[in-house]
């Protein structure tokens, strides 16, 4: 214990000194998206500071002699602040009033990236230009630093969510101490991981959304591995062991059952490193961490801490077993045996409803949209959200997201080039406007901004970059010689959606292999663990079709848009790996009973097994999905999705699938369930639970 508290403050006293250096890398090796930006990287054009547009609205028209003067002198003010590198006046370009002239924007150059600035930078732009409102005139703040002012921080929706876990574990334990005890493991476990990745930042591209992502994952699995073993020790203590031999008995049997659950999670999560994509490979070499030290945390913090509290425990436990003795009270798992009885009369009905409820939700998820929230999607109470309506109004829908077309070479060279596809894109289906082409400093290349007819989170929109691509841009390329690029932000958010979509397969496939055969090795068996990766697959498709019909099709009243181009990998990586914690935890206990009644009565195993680990998965289910379905709190879309994702899949995970399908399965396959071919036998090595 003295050492986990050691290792705590010696890494945040290192991580404090350091401070954090996370960096989100875009970078899709490949991707047309990509080669347009290298290629202006190659001529000079390279990423330099982000920007901001300070919009605005006036119906009486922005060129009136009063307000015209008033967002001048607004102007002037801005361009002096330490964060501002230059301001663009709407009076002064061509463009940027609309056709009413009611809207315009001035384009605000800031001194360094979106990455690298405070809040309070945006904050203080924002304040500066508001200013002048009143008397008709609206100033909103638009671009990726304004969307800033709209995140919060996560430590509301954490706090809810471990508030709602302690009640949850005061109800099954029924005291304060036994229940704080999971959440310590978990706090301790996540404190020390963030520490290290904080640290960690310094030397490899890990994206500044990855210490959210780990709280997330952490909390939940830290607090489900200590509760398994906890619940284990409790079950002994009640029939009499000592402390410490219940200790002991707990870590030989949960223990173990977490140990491979841990390393099912672990083996998950690096699976997401073979899809080459960017800072996600980062986020999840920092979760795979967090379960590391979740799992450590258990198995060696927990315990120390019994050690501790052990026998204050056991008078607690005894007493409450013999009160309910003395009441005539049934044990705590009679419910879940007659549950399983009902289950065992009418196995195939159970199975197949379980199968079609859980299957018509994750039908859902076939209509699903990958792509990335811009600020359409904020809240309708934000300055980001209420500018891009304005620009939209004024401008058009796709003014947000304009496609960035780059020239280069040519007979004529790469302006002549940009030049002749000027005429071809503006007669293009699908194509609102296009400006002028601009070329690069060394004259080398040359680009042209294309604004969509629709936004750019609309389907629309991905069209017509295929169109571009496939059909415009290489015919016109074939006339002149020349070689045309489609990038930008949208573009880019196009190709990480198809790069998810192509290596996903491959991701699946390597996960649920190795996966497969742990088990194959834990169970000696082969029916099992092709039963169980079957049901995750349709678990974690149950999560993806609500989060589909929630935030894509906006149910409940929720703004709708894309699904974050990258969380269908991140939720599979993450819910694989916890569906398989509680089908080991599940059906080790049924393997334990199957041993006890020497082989003979699979019925007999399969009861118990739920008899005795029912409520708690149903607990440990119950506490990931409080902690999950916190984070639908957080102002942060991407955290709301992967929490209510995680929610729904823990939900199906633990309520129909393990409780209701496993059983029915495991009753249906009888002793066939523990085969395994004797080639194969000798091949795996053997593992005992």
């Amino acid at each position: 214990m003295t050492l986990w508290v050691a290792v705590l403050a010696g890494v945040w006293t290192t991580a404090s000194v350091t401070g954090d250096d996370y960096r989100n890398s875009s970078a899709l090796p490949g991707t047309e998206s990509q080669q347009a930006a290298d290629l202006l990287a190659e001529h000079g054009a390279a990423y330099a500071g982000d920007t901001v547009e300070i919009v605005l609205h006036h119906d009486g028209g922005l060129r009136e002699p009063g307000v015209e003067q008033r967002v001048s002198e607004m102007l002037h003010d801005v361009a002096g602040l330490s964060e501002v590198g230059q301001v663009l006046s709407p009076y002064d370009r061509v463009g940027a009033v609309s056709g009413d002239g009611t809207i315009g924007y001035a384009t605000v150059l800031l001194d360094r990236s979106v990455d690298a600035m405070p809040t309070a930078d945006p904050r203080r732009i924002l304040d500066t230009a508001q200013k002048v409102e009143g008397d008709g005139l609206q100033v909103e703040l638009g671009g990726d630093a304004a969307r800033q002012l709209a995140e919060g921080g996560t430590g509301a929706a954490e706090g809810a969510g471990l508030l709602a876990a302690l009640v949850i574990l005061v109800l099954m334990f029924g005291t304060v101490v036994a229940a704080g005890l999971p959440i310590i493991i978990a706090l301790f476990a996540v404190g020390s991981t963030v520490g290290v990745i904080v640290l960690a930042s310094h030397v490899f591209t890990i994206a500044e959304w990855s210490p959210q992502m780990m709280v997330l994952v952490g909390l939940g699995v830290g607090i489900d591995y200590a509760l398994l073993i906890f619940a284990r020790f409790r079950a002994e203590l009640v029939r009499g062991a000592d402390p410490e031999a219940a200790t002991v008995a707990a870590m030989d049997a949960a223990g173990r059952s977490v140990f491979f659950a841990g390393c099912t999670v672990i083996l998950a999560l690096l699976g997401l490193v073979a899809l080459g994509l960017g800072a996600l490979q980062g986020m999840a070499l920092s979760a795979a961490l967090t379960v590391l030290a979740t799992m450590l945390a258990a198995l060696t913090l927990l315990p120390a801490l019994l050690g501790v509290f052990g026998r204050r425990f056991a008078r607690q436990f005894t007493r409450h077993a013999e009160r309910r003795k003395a009441d005539g009270k049934a044990d705590d798992g009679a419910g879940w045996r007659r549950l399983g009885a009902a289950i065992q009369r009418r196995p195939l009905a159970a199975l197949l409803a379980g199968t079609v409820l859980v299957g018509a939700l994750a039908s859902a998820a076939l209509g699903m949209r990958l792509g990335f929230s811009d600020a359409g999607s904020d809240p309708t109470d934000t300055t980001s959200r209420a500018a891009y309506d304005l620009l939209s109004k004024g401008f058009g829908p796709g003014f947000n997201g304009p496609l960035l077309v780059v020239a280069d070479g040519g007979s004529g060279g790469a302006q002549q080039a940009a030049v002749d596809a000027v005429g071809t894109l503006r007669d293009t289906l699908g194509v609102q406007t296009v400006a002028d082409p601009t070329p690069t400093p060394d004259g080398g290349a040359a680009t042209i901004l294309v604004f969509p007819a629709s936004s750019p989170q609309d389907e629309k929109t991905s069209e017509l970059v295929s169109t571009l691509r496939e059909d415009v841009l290489p015919q016109l390329a074939a006339e002149n010689g020349a070689r045309y690029l489609v990038g930008g932000a949208t573009a880019a958010a196009k190709d990480y959606s198809s790069t998810v979509g192509d290596r996903m397969p491959l991701f699946i496939a390597i996960v649920v292999g190795l996966s497969v055969l742990l088990l194959m090795a834990v169970f000696r068996s082969v029916l099992i663990p092709l039963k169980a990766a079957l049901l995750n697959l349709i678990s974690i498709g149950a999560a993806l079709g609500a989060m589909k019909l929630v935030y894509q099709d906006g149910l409940f009243g929720i703004e709708g848009g894309p699904i974050e181009a990258y969380l269908p990998v991140l939720i599979f990586a993450i819910v694989f790996g916890l569906s398989i914690d509680y089908e080991v935890f599940l059906i080790s206990r049924m393997h334990e009973e199957w041993a006890r009644s020497g082989h003979k009565n699979p019925s007999y195993a399969v009861r118990e097994g739920l008899a005795h680990t029912g409520s708690v998965i149903t607990a440990a289910g119950a506490i990931m999905i409080v902690i999950f379905a916190a984070f639908v709190l957080s102002p942060n879309r991407l955290l709301q999705q992967t929490g209510f994702g995680m929610a729904v899949a823990i939900f199906v995970d633990a309520a129909i699938i393990r409780c209701l399908i496993v059983p029915a399965a495991m009753q249906l396959m009888g002793p066939h369930a523990w085969w395994l071919p004797a080639p194969l036998a000798r091949l795996l090595p053997k593992v005992a639970l």
